[in-house]
């Protein structure tokens, strides 16, 4: 057996959109076992979890339900994807990162009827050519966007989206895996059908499962429609929503890390505390990387309080240099993402503070060589 004695608690800083890092309280949640089958799991935890998330994405709690599902954020979408369309349904899948590509992959494996509204990774979704879209296309009985892009941190115009698909009669569905826990919203207010975030973002909980908060009628009508038997988030619901437990194995010591990381959300103040803290280490950032000459990719109206993409310095720049010497120093970057420029992104969300970023900008300045 390895003598893993030597490695520190926590060796570096995780400055990533997820996993990130997290506090020693949620971490220590992870050391005990728990029984699937026990109400000290299904009813004490796993209900609680179900109805604390309900809470916090809606004062409207009792139109909307959450299921919880195995596996990382983008299974969750998939079994969303599965779930919701009905094999007469019509998609139109904004994209305009990664994430929104990654629905469109998921839409041609499940053989989904979609259309998809392409932008480039810079350019936000503009409501007006929706409505068009929408109105020229009377099949497309769905809609989904990703909130916050983490492939550039763009904060795409959720309420407006929102808004024009309900305007046209649309179910709308909003990827907020970056965004749920770390930016304030209320889905009954923005007219959400259905929200898909996880466990290892802005909760600030360990990856092993997502979530989905979904209006309970739309859920209810989604009976038979899954393409998938184990990503079937009607039949994830029914038995979790009258005992707590889930169909198939749960990842029990994630799902009890996360309960400590909704009570210490709690302890912060909420989701207005949280978006504050992160909105502060977003600013201090882009504010101390523009005096060090690195410039950020988006303008300051587009920008996500949750990642920041800047733009290499030179022709010259060595990204994995940067990287290693960054993390020997004690923080892990990201690298770029996009398509049309050479970038890395920096994370603000996590157990992150302003001091953190402070001391991150000055082994930037120790480290930088341009």
């Amino acid at each position: 057996m390895s003598d893993l004695s030597f490695i520190p608690d926590n060796p570096y800083i995780l400055l990533t959109p997820g996993p990130l890092s997290t506090s020693k309280g949620v971490r220590n949640a992870m050391l005990r076992d728990w029984c699937t089958w026990d109400d000290d799991y299904n009813a004490d935890i796993v209900q609680n979890i179900r109805e604390r998330l309900t809470a916090i994405a809606t004062k409207d709690t009792a139109n909307y339900t959450t299921v919880l599902m195995q596996g990382s954020g983008s299974f969750t979408v998939e079994a969303t994807l599965g779930t919701a369309v009905p094999a007469d349904g019509k998609i139109l899948i904004i994209t305009n990162g990664a994430y929104g590509d990654r629905m469109v992959q998921m839409a041609k494996v499940l053989k989904l009827n979609f259309v998809e509204y392409a932008l480039t990774e810079t350019d936000p979704p503009c409501p007006q050519k929706l409505d068009e879209m929408l109105k020229a296309d009377p099949a497309i009985t769905h809609v989904s966007l990703v909130h916050c892009e983490t492939t550039t941190g763009m904060l795409n115009p959720l309420k407006e989206i929102a808004e024009v698909s309900k305007k046209n009669g649309k179910i709308f569905i909003a990827d907020a895996m970056s965004s749920f826990g770390g930016i304030p919203m209320d889905v009954s207010e923005l007219q959400i059908d259905y929200l898909v975030s996880s466990s290892n973002k802005c909760v600030q909980g360990v990856p092993g499962f997502a979530f989905a908060v979904i209006k309970t009628d739309v859920l209810k009508a989604t009976k038979g429609n899954a393409r998938s038997l184990c990503m079937d988030l009607y039949d994830q619901w029914e038995p979790m929503n009258k005992s707590g437990k889930w169909r198939y194995t749960s990842a029990t010591h994630v799902v009890r890390a996360f309960y400590q990381a909704l009570d210490e959300l709690e302890q912060e103040g909420g989701i207005t505390a949280r978006h504050a803290r992160y909105a502060e280490n977003q600013k201090i950032l882009v504010e101390g990387m523009a005096e060090l000459g690195l410039e950020s990719l988006l303008p300051r109206e587009l920008q996500s309080p949750i990642i920041s993409s800047f733009l290499y310095p030179n022709a010259d720049f060595d990204f994995m240099d940067f990287y290693e010497k960054a993390k020997a120093r004690g923080f892990v970057l990201y690298p770029g993402k996009i398509s049309n420029a050479d970038t890395f992104r920096i994370g603000n969300i996590g157990e992150v503070y302003p001091d953190d970023i402070r001391r991150l900008l000055e082994v930037i300045r120790e480290i930088r060589n341009w």
